[in-house]
């Protein structure tokens, strides 16, 4: 079942899951949902992964047939995992943790009676913070999302027509991203975050608030989806943001960068002079040991000195970070926020994004994604970062 080029990847993740349940305790942890499945096994099946902290992982398979290899095995329901474990003689788990955050009430209470273990844990918090720190191959993953995600960025001038509204200049990049190799889904954590591929924000669209909880929000095209592209006209003096998902792996970069119809303020030029300052400063600063919360304050902090903290990351509603990890889902530990009480790491990978909404004009400001390494952290998304005027 497993590619032999991802074996040794495998066995790393399944050491750090072992080394995090040791320290909460826990003697078995099960996962279906499709992201932690992807991460444990190489792919996404139905079915389940179930690792005991003391021994050998083991495959449970529903659909879709064909898988083979050592404790693999193709059930019907749940209920078979437990008698199919005590059959081969592994332990019932006294701790069990489940995918609490994510699991339906129906399938966390289903499986808690498979096992009937005396205690549980939440696997959700587990796997998160596992998955913080990338391993070796995971970040081989997200080079090659920048390199395409770059390359892609490139062409988008050429994707704009005179008479365009924001949609039909989105849809000319959907269609380039995923001639150049998008997977397409854009997978994110938690409730009230769907989003179809990235976000283009034009104009005055920039400035509407969101129930979403991303940086900025643009009123979309339906109640139903209130975020993003609403039709507006690309007239002269806009700025366009485009932030769109690297997802040409697994492994989603990050990156944003601004186009304008003819010439936008002098103030919208001058903020966004102040988002590469932002970045510049952090990448000076940033490093193991740095606490995110600081991270943050530095940001705002600069924004502040320009008076500009009214337009900083949004205006009628601002989001409360600057910030967040990155890999299988867009927002990912560590997040760079006020209250935060995480610091950097070596391996971490993350999407930094100092935006400011200028009102009347639209937004502007970067979004680059960084790695953590041992002495600092590396831009690994490499694209022309001044706005582009595509007139």
């Amino acid at each position: 079942m497993i590619q032999q080029e991802l074996a040794c990847d495998l066995s790393l993740k399944w050491g750090r899951m072992r080394q995090a349940m040791r320290e909460e305790g826990a003697d078995g942890c099960l996962l279906s949902v499709d992201v932690n499945l992807y991460y444990v096994t190489g792919r996404v099946y139905s079915g389940y992964f179930y690792l005991p902290v003391e021994g050998e992982p083991w495959f449970f398979v529903k659909r879709p047939g064909g898988y083979a290899g050592e404790r693999v095995v193709y059930i019907r329901k749940p209920e078979q995992m437990a008698e199919i474990l005590a059959d081969s003689g592994v332990q019932r788990p006294g701790k069990l943790l489940l995918e609490a955050g994510e699991l339906t009430y129906n399938d966390y209470i289903r499986l808690h009676a498979v096992f009937d273990p005396p205690h549980t844990g939440d696997a959700t918090a587990l796997m998160r913070t596992v998955r913080r720190i990338k391993t070796p191959w995971e970040i081989a993953q997200f080079r090659i999302s920048a390199r395409r995600h770059a390359e892609t960025y490139a062409c988008i001038p050429a994707c704009y027509r005179p008479g365009m509204t924001d949609l039909e200049f989105q849809y000319e990049i959907e269609r380039l991203m995923r001639k150049n190799g998008s997977i397409g889904i854009f997978r994110a954590f938690g409730a009230n975050m769907d989003i179809f591929m990235g976000s283009v924000l034009a104009g005055s669209n920039a400035e509407v608030a969101s129930p979403f909880d991303f940086a900025l929000g643009g009123e979309g095209v339906s109640p139903s989806f209130p975020l993003g592209a609403s039709g507006v006209s690309l007239e002269t003096g806009t700025a366009v943001m485009v932030d769109m998902a690297g997802n040409f792996t697994a492994y989603i970069t990050d990156m944003t960068r601004v186009f304008s119809i003819g010439k936008l303020t002098g103030e919208a030029y001058r903020a966004h002079q102040v988002s590469l300052a932002i970045q510049r400063e952090v990448q000076q600063v940033a490093r193991p040991g740095v606490a995110c919360a600081d991270v943050y304050h530095l940001a705002a902090g600069i924004a502040g000195k320009e008076g500009l903290s009214s337009c900083f990351m949004g205006t009628r509603q601002q989001a409360g970070f600057v910030g967040h990890g990155i890999g299988i889902q867009i927002n990912e530990l560590p997040v760079f926020f006020p209250r935060s009480k995480e610091v950097l790491e070596p391996g971490m990978v993350f999407a930094l994004e100092p935006k400011f909404v200028i009102p009347g004009v639209g937004a502007v400001g970067i979004e680059n994604s960084f790695l953590v390494t041992e002495t600092g952290i590396e831009k690994l998304t490499y694209a022309e970062e001044e706005i582009i005027d595509i007139t």
